[in-house]
């Protein structure tokens, strides 16, 4: 699991970072929002542990802007400012929880753990894009209705491409996240596997999902359902 640590304050940013990674949590730190903003749109993380109050810019002005560009990755906002308005403001904003300091250590893991509970609840049912459906918790993936036969990788391959949507997603990304495993620019093992993905669910290259950006990576293209659409998986209801 990794975490991203937005804080400034350094003493305990290092003790968080030392903490969570003897919990077994891989931790990127970024000391102000502008640096962390840059990490968690172009990183992977499960978890961001957000300081209120940032050198640069407002941890609430950030959370708020990363929902709008469609972060969806749970947040836990750290603040002395402990009042009902102010937590208000920080959920509000788009956080899933509020600590206020000083704090436990061992709360802080407790909230961490919590949320990825609930996260992985919440967005544990079904996936969507357009007429592309995965139904995780059954391990079955439709297109337009119709079954889609995937591999175990395949299918992991593609959950996390469509929990993140819109992104750049580069090979070192999807290695760590689906093969466990540092990228070695020299294996085209993700290659293979997209182009098997694509002929399974791209059948359409004019509407395809997954696009490849020349030298960085890959970007899942999430695509709303048309009426067209939407009548055909009515009418096979």
């Amino acid at each position: 699991m990794r975490v991203l640590v937005v804080e400034d304050n350094e003493k305990l940013a290092r003790s968080i970072k030392s903490s969570l990674e003897q919990s077994g949590y891989s931790v990127d730190h970024a000391e102000t929002a502008e640096d962390g903003e840059r990490l968690a749109t172009l990183e992977h993380f499960d978890l961001i542990v957000l300081d209120v109050m940032l050198p640069d810019r407002d941890g609430i002005e950030l959370c708020r802007h990363l929902r709008r560009r469609r972060v969806a990755t749970p947040i836990l906002m750290l603040t002395v400012l402990g009042s009902v308005e102010d937590k208000v403001r920080g959920l509000d904003a788009g956080a899933d929880d509020y600590l206020t300091k000083p704090f436990l250590l061992d709360e802080l893991l407790a909230r961490l753990r919590s949320l990825l509970r609930r996260s992985q609840s919440i967005e544990g049912a079904v996936l969507r894009s357009g007429d592309l459906e995965m139904k995780l918790h059954e391990h079955r993936v439709s297109r337009a209705g119709k079954p889609v036969k995937l591999s175990a990788k395949e299918f992991a391959l593609l959950e996390f491409m469509m929990r993140n949507p819109g992104r750049l997603l580069t090979r070192a990304m999807i290695s760590e996240s689906v093969w466990d495993m540092n990228y070695e620019s020299s294996s085209n093992v993700i290659e293979v596997y997209i182009c098997a993905l694509r002929r399974k669910i791209d059948r359409d290259p004019a509407n395809s999902c997954i696009e490849t950006v020349i030298g960085c990576g890959y970007r899942f293209n999430d695509r709303p359902l048309s009426e067209k659409q939407q009548q055909g998986l009515e009418q096979g209801a």
